[in-house]
Parts: C-alpha cells; structure tokens; sequence
C-alpha cells in the first residue's frame, strides 16, 4: 500500500492511533501518535504521523513536545505540510495545555504559600523566551484581586520601576503585594540585582503600608522564592 498523503483512518489498523488509544489508552501513544491525532491529515508525501514527527523534531535547541512551547505560528509555517490551520491548531493545542496545568493547580491556590503560586504560573511564565514581571495584589485576607504584567521582554528586573508597581497596587487597594517574574535561561537563580531591587521593593513598600509578601522567580519547571531564601 502507497502510504503518501494518508489520513490517520486510512492508516493499516496496526499503525491507527486511533484504535490504539481506544484500545490500550492514549498513555499508550508516543508523542508524535498523539500529535498525529491533533493533526489528522499528512500533506503530499507525509503521513500525519511523519508530520508530526517533523514537527517535534523541528526545534532544534527544544527538541520533542517541549520544543511546541517555544513555535511560532511564523516558524510552524515553515514546516512542510504545516499550512495556517495546522499552525493555529497547534497553537490552541499548547495554549489549552497551559490552561489545563493552571486549572490543575487553582484549587490548590494559596497566596501565603510561595510553592502553590509558582505552579499556578508556571505553565505560562516557564517557557517565556523573553523575562516578565507580574505583580499580583492581595487583599489583607491574601485573596488576589488582581495580577498585572508590569514588564515584559526586559533585560533585567532593574528597569522595572518601584514607583508604578505601587501606584497600581494603590490603585486596587491592595495590602500585600507578590512578585514574580521568570529567568528564560530555565535557572531561577536570583541575581545580585533580583536580591536589590526585592529588597528596595520591600522597603519603600513598608512606607506606605503594602507589604511585599514575597518575590518568586520561575524557571524551568522550578522556582525560587526568595523568601523562603531569607532575602524577606
């Protein structure tokens, strides 16, 4: 059987991860089985499922499912048989992967617990290419009442200015205030600047009565708080 521009259904029942899943469990598919699904259709020449390989192997610095985090829907579409609806599928795909891992971790959301709070950002800050700062505002009972990006694509955490952090939060009414912002580099390793801006952040914080609760830095699937590291 010629198995160019093959659906997934038109596949031999063996290679069908369809089946496969209906049968054994979608635990059962490889990645690119399970991409294969999402795409549906190959183009001329590919199979889905030699699609979907391409796709996973395209990145070369994040090879495999990872690397879908970082595609843009330029550089998908420049992936043979990646046209714009396929982009835009994938892109929904880890969107709705991120939404997924938060509402996982809501229920658990406690703001006076700085493990709760980085997972509930980090399927959105983790794979940033560029650094962000977020600042959320608690009320006095520590329930959010609303998280703000305050700095996106900055070198560093210095340039973000002390002022207009607590001009918002002054804004909603906030009592306590939480930073976090991530390292692209995946190491959450707070730098000497990470440690004088929290520090001078606390401080001015304290004159006017928001306390800076705690200042976490996310990184690849990891995350440092710099409370609980004694720099609050």
């Amino acid at each position: 059987m010629n198995y160019n521009h093959l659906t997934v259904k038109e596949l031999p029942v063996s290679e069908r991860p369809y089946e496969k899943c209906e049968t054994y469990g979608p635990q059962f598919l490889s990645d690119a089985e399970l991409l294969a699904v999402i795409l549906k259709t190959g183009s001329k020449g590919l199979r889905a499922i030699d699609l979907a390989v391409n796709v996973l192997n395209y990145s070369k610095t994040y090879p495999g499912l990872k690397g879908l985090n970082y595609l843009t829907m330029k550089e998908l579409t420049k992936i043979r048989g990646i046209g714009r609806v396929k982009a835009i599928q994938l892109l929904c795909l880890t969107e709705l992967t991120k939404r997924m891992s938060k509402e996982v971790h809501k229920e658990s959301l406690k703001f006076t617990t700085p493990q709760s709070v980085a997972e509930y950002y980090m399927q959105d800050m983790r794979h940033l290419k560029k650094e962000q700062v977020l600042l959320l505002m608690l009320d006095s009972k520590s329930k959010l009442i609303k998280d703000m990006v305050m700095s996106s694509g900055t070198v560093n955490l210095s340039i973000v200015p002390i002022r207009e952090i607590l001009i918002q939060a002054l804004k909603e009414e906030a009592v306590k205030i939480i930073l976090v912002h991530n390292h692209p580099s995946g190491d959450p390793a707070p730098s000497p600047e990470d440690i004088r801006v929290t520090k001078r952040m606390k401080e001015a914080g304290d004159l006017i009565g928001i306390s800076l609760m705690d200042h976490i830095i996310i990184g690849d699937n990891k995350y440092i708080s710099l409370k609980e590291q004694g720099f609050l």
